[in-house]
Order: C-alpha cells, then structure tokens, then sequence
C-alpha cells in the first residue's frame, strides 16, 4: 500500500480535526532499559525514510525516561507513572497519524484505544517462544525482538538501515576517567554484573573467579541492588577491580561503558547500551537464550556471546524460574577470560 493511502485511511480517525503538515507518530515501549534501547534503530527509520516532516513522541514509564531523553529523533517524551489514562487527554490532543505499538500489552492497548489512529504492533511470537522453553527446538520461528519492530511498520516502508543501536548521552552525564583509580586510566574492562532476574546473574564465586583470570583492571557496573556484591567481588579480587555499581546514574555508567576496552555483561539493559556505542561485548547467558530474540544488535568487532553448558536451558523466557539446580551456571570462565584478553 502506497504511504499516501494509509495516511489517508488514518484520517478518518481525526474528523472535524485539522492536521499538521506533519505526520505525527507515537511510539509505544513503557519498559525496560535494553528493550526500549532496541527501540530506537525503528524510531531512527521512521525520522529519516518517511516523506515531509515526521514529528516522533515516545510514551514510557518515568523512571526509564532517561535513556531516549536526549535522542535527536524524538520530538517529545511522554511518561506515566502507572496508568496510561494519566496522560489521555495530552495523548488526545496531539492528533497523531500512526501509533507504533512496540510493546503490545494491555498499557498500549489501552493508548490505542485512546488515540484512535492506525496503529502498528510488534509480534511477540509468544507461542512461539513458549513452545521454544518447554521444548528446547524453535519449532517456529522467534526472530530477534528488532527485526520483528521493523516488520510491524514494513507497511509504512521502512526498511532496517543496519546502523545498529542509537544510545544518546547527555553532556552533563559524561565521566571523566578522574573518578577511577589512577590504573584505571590506561585502559579498563566494564563489567555489567547485574541482571533484572536471578537466572541471569553469575554467582558471586564465579564472578571473583573470573575477575582474577583478565589481565586489565575491571570496572564493575551496576545499580544500587548490586552495590554490596560489587563491593564483595573488589574486596575478594583486590585493587585491579572498583565497585562502581550504585554510584553513577545510567548515563554515566554509559559514559563508562562508552571508554572502556570492552564490556562483559549478563543479559541485561547495559548489554544493549554497550551494543549501542559499539563496543566489544562480551555477553554471557545463563537461565536465557539468545535465540529468545534479545541477544545484542550490532554490536563492536570482536563481541561474542558466550552460553552455559546446559541442556536444561533456557529455563524460563525471563531467566526467573527452573535454574536454581545451578546447571545454568555451568560457563566456562577460560572463554570469558581468553575472550576478553584477545
């Protein structure tokens, strides 16, 4: 279908309404850090493939506004708290043409049913990734979460323009490499020892184990929950790795990220920033699987992903059931290490 039809079909939403002269789109991803930075190669498409002036607004949760804040390809960042119905008369009054729903949940139906605009949602391949953890064969096909964002506006014309991740950090979040121990300046691994589930994150145990086989002093990232692990695994390995988690806010530790050598990270948001600004990422899988349609997008020469030996993978589709046995563990630690050291 030609653009102009379907801008057309979604006119009739906006009776008695005049439009701009602008096509105005609202993308829809209300969590969480990695996911909404997946996000963004499909908001980037939008802005520049689409004919005329294209004004792009994004609808999330407050507390994840930071991380598209400043993307130059978001006219407007629109947040709730917990309920879409706290922003509806805002979302009404903007007359939009499209909504990109790239969460598909009841929050984004709910905004959908809101607007009343020609909306576009993502797949989720549910079924598919539930017959995938149960039965450990990807009887039907996943795809990763960006491919399958790209195909929700393939109607609209938009094609993956393979730049990969946009992460966008703000001036007044930059570090400098003066808040890290005077070693530290001549080069350092990030390491994202965080994980939103429990099957995500390696043990602490092993964490030391592998902190003492790299060579380069290590910085630990993380948020104020894996603040006293971080500082456990410092104390246990010694001056060749700081505890940095809970002391800097998501941009600066993306700033971090951003001077490191290279990056080793659980399946976690800061993997997917670290995809984002092209670094050498290290990503280690547990509970999860790649295959469940979240490895990193694009990341910098030299990633790659290392799995647990483990057949009983993956456990769960969120990494927060069935890996307590800890088969999910079972990493090779000489990998990781001869990985990060090449």
């Amino acid at each position: 279908m030609h653009i102009g039809e379907i801008r057309g079909i979604s006119s009739v939403f906006h009776s008695f309404t005049v439009l701009s002269d602008s096509t105005r789109i609202l993308i829809v991803r209300f969590s969480s850090i990695g996911d909404i930075v997946l996000t963004t190669p499909i908001i980037r498409a939008l802005k520049k493939q689409l004919d005329g002036e294209v004004e792009i607004d994004l609808i999330t949760k407050t507390s994840f506004a930071s991380i598209v804040q400043s993307n130059p390809h978001i006219n407007e960042v629109i947040t709730i708290e917990k309920s879409v119905f706290e922003v509806d008369d805002r979302l009404k009054a903007k007359h939009y043409d499209y909504v990109v729903d790239l969460h598909s949940n009841i929050r984004s139906r709910q905004v959908k049913r809101i607007i009343k605009a020609l909306d576009f949602t993502v797949n989720k391949r549910n079924l598919a990734k539930w017959i995938y953890v149960n039965t450990k064969r990807e009887w039907l096909t996943i795809e990763h979460f960006v491919k399958r964002c790209f195909d929700s506006v393939s109607p609209l014309g938009i094609v993956d323009d393979r730049q990969g991740l946009d992460y966008f950090i703000p001036e007044n979040d930059r570090v400098g490499l003066s808040v890290l121990p005077t070693h530290f300046a001549s080069g350092y691994i990030a390491y994202a020892i965080g994980g939103q589930m429990p099957g995500k994150i390696l043990p602490t145990e092993k964490i030391i184990a592998l902190c003492q086989k790299i060579n380069a002093p290590i910085l630990l990232l993380g948020g104020s929950e894996d603040a006293d692990r971080g500082q456990a695994i410092a104390d246990q390995v010694g001056p060749s790795v700081w505890n940095g988690c809970g002391q800097f806010n998501l941009n600066q530790s993306a700033s971090l990220i951003d001077q490191a050598k290279c990056v080793i990270s659980h399946d976690t948001g800061l993997m997917h920033i670290a995809a984002a600004l092209k670094k050498k990422v290290i990503s280690l899988w547990f509970a999860t699987t790649p295959q469940i349609g979240f490895a990193p997008w694009m990341p910098g020469e030299g990633s790659v992903m290392i799995e647990a030996d483990c057949k009983k993978r993956p456990t769960s589709k969120l990494g927060n059931r069935r890996y307590v046995d800890g088969c999910v563990f079972n990493i090779n630690l000489d990998s990781i290490a001869e990985a990060v050291n090449d």
